[in-house]
């Protein structure tokens, strides 16, 4: 008897867990459910310090396939210093920029090849704007599966690098990332291979997810007032909220209507916060997305309407800041809390500053803002904007003249 079923998010039909990802009769996305009698917080202690300790709520039947390089429980900051400048007191920056790839994508990539693995799959994969890519293949590299990775070819270099040292096939897509998930689908679904946010992305969402069971955990199995997540897909800040509701549904959780969900993009890609702002339903995609923050540059978020819903759902707002503003954030962030995100981190960062001075959120409210990667993936465009280093001569004199 397995633990875990398929539901169609729209017509609610269900399935067995199987490799599948589309509703046979309305096409639309499968949701893994799970029993969720028999949980108890104590189950938690003392397990492994990774997104596994909450492996009865992951959709693999057998632990024996898990593949794991150590993600997860990554730290929740308590952010004194920036919530200072900000005019928050309970502020925390939870930081999945120290993951083994240096992002939070090694949650879904990891539930994903887990599951390849599981089915018996032959090959994985997946379309990427970056981090994703280096996710993918450093857990393909662990379980020993060929990597395909799909990736528009205007990535920061840190990211290619990255990815090709894990052994990754790379395949630098002379497009958008959109043009890049459409020829991924494809052979994906012609060779069989798994592409993990895609032909996958049923079991791949749930590592996501984690990110709402640790905050909850680490927040003493309590909820935050304000969560502020950067959107790309779409894909985490849905999951988050589902983890949410699962907790609560296992009685792990008080009630959690009252928090507030805050989705953040990039100006030049922020197709939700225009359907936001309009009170549309319907997610207009972006051609050519224009962002210093490649890694959110999803012109076409595949989980936008379903955002909407949970902004509805959790009295969310959507917010977007400029180049300018991202940039300012990231050095706000690492001059204040000594930790240094890429640009999409840098727009969650500005989004919330921005949520404060707009009167959105109080002082005294309690608020998580997610950090999701690192920074050294992302210089070329901080480097602009930070003074270059002047070369002195080895002496005492002229170095002491500079040193105050």
């Amino acid at each position: 008897m397995t633990k875990t079923r398929l539901q169609c998010r729209e017509c609610k039909k269900e399935y067995e867990p199987t490799f599948k990802y589309v509703c046979d009769d309305c096409f639309g996305p499968l949701d893994v459910m799970y029993d969720l009698s028999s949980l108890s917080r104590d189950m938690f202690a003392g397990r492994e310090q990774t997104y596994w300790r909450y492996f009865e709520l992951l959709p693999l039947e057998q632990k024996s396939n898990i593949v794991s390089i150590g993600a997860g429980m990554t730290p929740l900051i308590r952010a004194e210093k920036l919530g200072e400048t900000l005019g928050l007191k309970n502020l925390y920056i939870k930081n999945d920029s120290v993951n083994p790839t240096f992002s939070f994508k090694d949650r879904p990539a990891g539930v994903a090849v887990s599951k390849a693995k599981e089915f018996g799959l032959s090959a994985v994969g997946c379309a990427s704007t970056g981090n994703l890519a280096s996710a993918t293949a450093a857990h393909a590299a662990k379980g020993g599966f060929p990597c395909h990775v799909f990736a528009p070819s205007d990535l920061e270099m840190a990211k290619i690098t990255q990815a090709l040292s894990y052994g990754a096939n790379y395949i630098s897509v002379d497009g958008t990332y959109d043009d890049a998930n459409r020829i991924a689908a494809q052979i994906g679904d012609s060779r069989g291979y798994g592409i993990v946010n895609i032909n996958l992305r049923s079991y791949y969402v749930e590592g996501s997810k984690t990110l709402g069971y640790e905050v909850a955990e680490q927040m003493d199995w309590s909820v935050p007032d304000h969560l502020v997540v950067p959107v790309g897909s779409g894909a985490m800040l849905n999951a988050i909220c589902k983890g949410f509701e699962e907790l609560q549904s296992a009685s792990l959780l008080d009630e959690i209507s009252n928090m507030h969900m805050i989705a953040a993009q990039p100006h030049g890609c922020a197709p939700i916060v225009d359907a936001f702002r309009k009170k549309s339903k319907e997610v207009i995609p972006v051609e050519h997305p224009d962002t210093v923050a490649k890694s959110l540059a999803i012109g076409d978020p595949g989980d936008g309407r379903y955002v909407l819903k949970r902004l509805q759902q959790y009295n969310g707002f959507a917010e977007e800041t400029n180049n300018a503003e991202i940039l300012d954030a990231i050095l706000l962030l690492a001059k204040t809390e000594g930790i240094f995100t890429e640009p999409a981190g840098g727009v969650s960062v500005a989004a919330l500053k921005k949520m404060v001075e707009q009167g959105k959120i109080d002082k005294g409210d309690s608020v998580v803002c997610y950090v999701t990667g690192n920074g050294l993936k992302a210089t070329e465009s901080l480097m602009e904007v930070l003074p270059k280093p002047s070369v002195l001569k080895a002496d005492i004199n002229e170095i002491s003249a500079v040193v105050r």
